[in-house]
């Protein structure tokens, strides 16, 4: 089992609030909806277009953690970057930061 847990992976217990959302699940979860709905790409990426009532989070930026840390950790967050590698990252971390419940867009801005 550890070789295929190696290979694979394993949900560990602080992953348990990670959702990985398919675009049309993301959507109806967020639009028009008062969310905290971010997005991690570079200033430059959101200025070229954006979910409307999302907020620009960098994920490169040195104060990733100090914008996150402003969030209400008990309440739902949605991230979103490009194409869904950052966002995935950002969702480790805010597990890592007590989050309790964190939607993933799957695929990124680019499949929604």
């Amino acid at each position: 089992m550890s070789f295929l847990s190696a290979i694979f992976g394993t949900k560990s217990p602080q992953n348990d609030c990670i959702t990985v959302l398919s675009p049309n699940d993301f959507q109806s979860q967020v639009e028009g909806k008062n969310v905290q709905l971010i997005d991690v790409r570079t200033p430059n990426e959101f200025k070229s277009g954006h979910i409307k009532g999302a907020k620009n989070i960098d994920f490169f930026s040195g104060r990733f953690n100090v914008e996150f840390n402003k969030l209400n950790k008990d309440k739902p967050v949605y991230v979103y970057c490009r194409s869904g590698s950052r966002s995935r990252q950002t969702a480790n971390k805010l597990a890592n930061m007590d989050f309790k419940e964190i939607y993933d867009l799957k695929g990124g801005i680019l499949n929604y």
